[in-house]
């Protein structure tokens, strides 16, 4: 067993290690019982936007019921996914969950219905993306220490926060922004949570689909890979049937998803033969990834279920006033700061005074993105329905 706050025993030389962190942007006493990396778990965990992560959407709007899945769940369950395969492949399983658990908090209501536009009304001041606004969260927007804003994580979670971003962005992010810049790669628990990511949300929301009426068994099937784990399901279990056949055929389907990804991703790793974490970051390509065969199976259950789910027209009636909500909501803050609350009230005179309309724009996007799917609802309602007086 390791040392309390040590490092964990038993990691590859490629892992991350919390004693060899490249630290934190304000400095922060060691403590006792936790290393770097649990820390970052535990500060993500008790964040007021993590707790709000309940009452996002992932695919259904958070009051459609009480089963579908959230983005507390949804990030739950990539955190699961996540330190399995950390466990299996000798990484970092704290710094694994850390970055898991904390991937979403900048995601809108709405899901990407929201995210988009809040994106379409943004342009004209930069534009939003949830992975940077995620970075944002932690590093601006939660305010619990006396001493700084944000949580003030380690650069190692706030590396893997970061998916993608244009050159003139991450020329403003420094050391985090810097490998896209250079096309060099990020850590590989921050590679390992991007894809456990895509595994959960693809095979949860076949689930989900299921479950909504949305999708049939009869449509699935359409799917070869789903067709084969249905078969495989009923050669184990003839009589198999109903929830419990969906279970095992969403079960099957992350588990033959893990296997292939840790199996490639070794071949990769030991061709390439990464000394340390700062030589997988040199790197001009990720080294984790699915195998030729499993990258094709995705591809063609992520187009089903494009198809099928995402452009349903009940899912796209959904969407389509979600996003109506936000842009309304924008608009009228946009016009008349001296709508929002006092927080952000005075913030956005502030950043006006600043940066003009664009720093208006960027507080007005963070109380919307800030906001639950009940609580945008109910503001959207308060600013715009005359029947309704604060």
């Amino acid at each position: 067993m390791a040392e309390l706050g040590g490092d964990p025993i038993g990691l590859a030389a490629y892992a991350c290690r919390p004693s060899l962190s490249h630290g934190r942007r304000h400095e922060d006493p060691r403590p006792d019982l936790r290393n770097a990396f649990q820390r970052d778990r535990d500060r993500i965990i008790h964040s007021a936007a993590f707790r709000r992560l309940e009452y996002k959407t992932q695919v259904f709007v958070n009051h459609e019921g009480d089963l579908f899945r959230t983005r507390l769940t949804h990030s739950i369950e990539v955190a699961q996914i996540a330190r399995t395969i950390a466990r299996a492949m000798n990484l970092n399983e704290d710094l694994t969950e850390a970055i898991a658990l904390a991937h979403d908090l900048g995601h809108t209501p709405f899901g990407h219905a929201g995210q988009e536009a809040l994106d379409e009304c943004m342009q004209p001041y930069g534009g939003f993306e949830h992975n940077l606004q995620s970075l944002r969260v932690v590093d601006v927007l939660e305010g619990r220490y006396p001493d700084f804003d944000g949580l003030n994580l380690s650069f190692e979670a706030r590396e893997g926060l970061v998916k993608r971003c244009p050159p003139e962005q991450a020329a403003r992010l420094g050391a985090i922004g810097q490998r896209f810049i250079d096309g060099t790669q990020p850590s590989l628990e921050a590679q390992l949570t991007n894809i456990a990511d895509e595994i959960a949300y693809n095979s949860h929301d076949v689930d989900d689909g299921l479950r909504a009426g949305l999708l049939d068994l009869e449509q699935l099937l359409s799917v070869d890979w789903i067709a084969e784990l249905h078969a495989q399901a009923l050669e184990r279990h003839p009589r198999l049937s109903g929830r419990r056949l969906i279970y095992r055929i969403v079960r099957d389907l992350i588990s033959s998803q893990v296997h292939d990804l840790i199996e490639a991703s070794q071949d990769r790793i030991r061709a390439a033969a990464p000394a340390s974490p700062d030589a997988v970051r040199q790197l001009d390509q990720p080294l984790l990834g699915f195998s030729t065969g499993m990258q094709t199976r995705h591809r063609s259950l992520k187009r089903f279920l494009f198809d099928q789910l995402y452009c349903h027209y009940r899912v796209h009636r959904m969407t389509t006033k979600s996003a109506h909500v936000v842009r309304e909501l924008f608009t009228t803050l946009m016009s008349d700061w001296r709508l929002l609350p006092p927080q952000y009230r005075l913030a956005a005179e502030a950043r006006r005074a600043e940066r003009g309309e664009r720093g208006q724009a960027r507080v007005v996007a963070d109380y919307i993105a800030g906001m639950t799917d009940r609580f945008a609802l109910d503001e959207h309602e308060r600013l715009l329905t005359p029947k309704r007086l604060p």
